[in-house]
């Protein structure tokens, strides 16, 4: 931009028209001849108040082609530096988790690639095989926005925050299809024992609730034990605290959501009278909190709430054309990557983007909402187990 401003500059010095003319009026140098050119009437020289006063205005219009040269140029300088810092602060946002290098080998197979059987066809542009990912929502009470939105609300000091929201995000190898198993966080499972960062691990537990892995373990734990009874390979982790979901919300105008029943969870803070209704990011996330108000107060309930959330955002997504709106673009991304943490395969903004770019053709329809199939524990009536043999067979159906 500056480079074509200054080339203007150098070519206006000649004069108007002096480019165009022709007759070579310019010096050998370049520069202008100081004559003024004849008209094409009749060649007869101009007055030389008036030559005065043009020479006058090309000094003065060659001046405030410079400054406007140096102005674009300070600008673009500028944009190259608030992109920077941009892309800077969106990455700084993300926090990581190394499961891969905690885990090790121990471990289920990665899902094999699906290469297309044309071998003349193009490479394609996303990940030739499906993934499976593991999406938690945190009650973190980190920050005083987490605390304010109930984070951590009766977790005991010791275990910090909980798996609030569990789902199993199984992606198909062409990006088109998904399906999303939420595992009800009162589920009884055989939890492993998980590395801890000092060193050290958890000791391994027979029939704990599910979401306790994270609170002793965190993310390494939370994917061991999924892993684990599912035995079916996470190959990326997401995990979403409060003040994130929220703000996404809010950053897409919110999302708007259809209740059979009358909500009224004091809780969670929401009063909703049955029927449709726009939320903003606070009641939106309320409502996937939702559990008392609900049919029968189980953690059942809840994840049907936060199933129809799971479709009303993903509509919201579509309806937004964020990639033609910058400043949208980086609210939203801002929101996003503020709460989030990921495993090392997720933790970059260009890994990020790259991820998003490979579901462009994922639409709301092509996403399927399940539940992880479980029956009273016998042995307990307020916690559930996998229900056999089904269970095993939508796991098996991911792998």
């Amino acid at each position: 931009m500056f480079l074509l401003v200054a080339g203007h500059q150098g070519s206006g010095g000649t004069g108007d028209g002096g480019a165009g003319d022709g007759d070579g009026s310019e010096s050998a140098s370049g520069g202008a001849s100081g004559d003024i050119p004849e008209d094409a009437s009749g060649g007869a020289d101009i007055p030389a108040d008036i030559s005065a006063h043009a020479r006058a205005a090309r000094r003065v219009r060659g001046r405030v082609l410079k400054a406007t040269g140096l102005v674009l140029a300070g600008a673009l300088v500028l944009g190259a530096g608030a992109a920077s810092w941009a892309y800077w602060r969106l990455n700084d946002n993300i926090r990581s988790v190394d499961i891969n290098g905690a885990l090790g080998d121990d471990r289920p197979a990665k899902a094999p690639d699906t290469p297309s059987s044309d071998a003349s066809a193009p490479a394609p542009t996303s990940p030739a095989g499906p993934l499976n990912i593991l999406v938690l929502g945190s009650d973190s009470r980190d920050g005083a926005e987490n605390r304010e939105l109930g984070g951590g609300a009766g977790a005991r000091a010791d275990t910090g925050a909980r798996a609030d929201t569990a789902m199993v995000v199984h992606l198909d190898a062409g990006r088109t299809g998904a399906t999303v198993v939420s595992i009800p966080r009162d589920t009884l499972v055989d939890r492993p024992a998980c590395p801890l960062p000092d060193g050290g691990a958890t000791r391994p537990v027979r029939g704990a609730m599910f979401n306790s892995a994270y609170a002793v373990g965190g993310p390494v734990c939370a994917v061991k034990t999924v892993e684990s009874f599912t035995e079916v390979r996470m190959d990326h982790y997401v995990e979403i605290d409060f003040a994130g979901f929220r703000d996404l919300v809010d950053t897409l105008g919110g999302v708007t959501v259809t209740t059979d029943e009358d909500i009224d969870d004091e809780r969670s803070r929401l009063r909703l009278e049955a029927g449709t209704h726009h939320l903003d990011g606070t009641d939106a996330l309320a409502l996937a909190r939702t559990r008392y108000g609900v049919g029968d107060g189980s953690d059942l309930g809840r994840i049907g709430l936060q199933h129809r959330l799971v479709k009303a955002l993903l509509e919201r997504i579509a309806e937004q054309d964020l990639l033609s709106d910058p400043v949208k673009l980086y609210e939203a991304a801002d929101a996003l990557t503020g709460g989030l943490t990921t495993d090392t395969g997720l933790d970059s903004l260009s890994e990020l983007v790259g991820f998003g770019r490979s579901l462009k053709d994922l639409t709301p329809a092509g996403v399927t909402t399940l539940t992880l199939p479980v029956r009273p524990a016998p042995w307990d009536g307020n916690r559930v187990v996998p229900d056999e043999p089904e269970a095993g067979e939508l796991w098996a159906s991911l792998r």
